[in-house]
Order: C-alpha cells, then structure tokens, then sequence
C-alpha cells in the first residue's frame, strides 16, 4: 500500500512544469524550516513528520537533476 502512495506523489510531481516544481521546492524548504524550529521548541512531537519533508525535498531535487540531464543529452545529440 505504500509503494502505491509513493508512486503517486512522484507522478503528481513529474506532472508539475518546472516554476510549479520549482515553488514546490521552495514551499517544502520553508515547511521543513517551520519543523525544525517547532521540534526545537517542542511544540510539534511528531519526529517522522521531518523525515518525510526531508524526503520530499529529495523527490523533487531529483526530477529537477533528471529534467537537466534530459535537456543537456538532447543538446549533446543536436551538435552531433
């Protein structure tokens, strides 16, 4: 059940152009500023929760990395 939960949010993303992946980013690294300082305070006690941000921020890094690649292989292929 969880692979399919995965699989869907990494396709909600690949579906996203690049400014909307982009504010995503920047939405997630102000979420998971938002916990660490609430986890610092102690006013949020779900620890999983960073975890989560965390990797979520890794999701979307990696579609930008591999959207990069694509468009510099495709560059490559051009000047052959």
């Amino acid at each position: 059940m969880a692979r399919r939960k995965k699989k869907e949010r990494a396709e909600e993303l690949r579906s996203l152009s690049d400014e909307q992946l982009a504010r995503e980013l920047d939405e997630t690294y102000r979420r998971l500023l938002t916990l660490r300082i609430q986890l610092e305070t102690r006013q949020q006690t779900n620890t999983a929760e960073r975890t989560k941000v965390t990797r979520q921020i890794a999701r979307i890094r990696t579609l930008q990395r591999e959207r990069d690649l694509a468009l510099a292989y495709a560059d490559v292929g051009r000047e052959r």
